[in-house]
């Protein structure tokens, strides 16, 4: 009877053991993933403004996700509302009671010290990447047209002979760098680059113009995109090319200089 009595409270037990195992089991696995949206929310351009200063960031003009596939949108975010937001308050604060504060960023970075690391850096990431954002723009690349389309053709040949050296140009930089299309002194098209936040405005330019293109090579511009694949990066960055715009700029550079 004893054997009997314990043979019935043991399989209670066990029963209520796996009632409440598999109550446990259950509840875990109704517990609802978040979703992509909720694990990393994209915010939008128009929300990001600077601390006060003479220098005020350009409005990025399309959304973080306008240059998908060759900006990723959370690259695009992470770069426009952090690292220029950073260097364009870094900037202000920098020049901040001195006479550089009332001149515009050409003619400041034009004329400033080299020595002087952190006006260099911070002024020189503050033009560099409003360079970088309007040399491109959503629904564009393919092969220039207008003004800037002949001059292409004047100075490297062809079109597919210009992309073939800034891509070269692009293709060998080692580390954090630029790559730039100027306008020289002589009104010539050249390909350059430069390391950091340097540019070919500055004193210190190993080739000096008027930036019409700026590509940026830091991790940061592309990273969460292409990882290791920089080469997939810079070949993508002519799908997004605002021709439009770098017209504009060229005709611009032949009414004023800086350098």
């Amino acid at each position: 009877m004893k054997t009997n009595n314990f043979f019935i409270v043991s399989t209670a037990f066990l029963f209520l053991l796996l009632s409440c195992n598999k109550k446990k089991y259950t509840e875990v696995v109704e517990v609802p993933l978040p979703t992509a949206q909720e694990k990393i929310t994209i915010g939008m351009p128009e929300d990001v403004s600077a601390e006060e200063g003479s220098f005020l960031m350009d409005k990025l003009p399309y959304a973080y996700d306008a240059l998908a596939p060759t900006v990723s949108p959370l690259t695009l975010e992470t770069h426009y509302s952090k690292h220029y937001l950073t260097y364009t308050n870094n900037f202000n604060r920098a020049v901040a009671g001195t006479g550089l504060e009332n001149l515009s960023i050409e003619e400041v970075l034009s004329k400033l010290d080299t020595n002087n690391a952190e006006l260099r850096n911070n002024a020189g990431g503050f033009y560099n990447h409003g360079m970088y954002w309007k040399s491109m723009a959503p629904n564009a690349g393919g092969a220039p047209t207008d003004t800037i389309a002949s001059v292409i053709n004047r100075d490297f040949g062809s079109y597919a002979n210009f992309k073939t050296a800034f891509k070269s140009e692009a293709s060998k930089q080692f580390g954090s760098a630029w790559v730039w299309l100027i306008v020289d002194k002589a009104g010539r098209l050249q390909i350059t680059s430069t390391q950091n936040q340097d540019n070919p405005l500055m004193r210190n330019a190993s080739v000096k113009g008027t930036p019409i293109i700026a590509l940026d090579l830091w991790e940061h511009a592309y990273y969460l995109g292409y990882q290791y694949r920089r080469r997939n990066y810079i070949e993508s960055f002519f799908n997004v090319l605002n021709w439009a715009k770098i017209n504009e700029a060229y005709l611009n550079s032949t009414r004023r200089k800086y350098y």
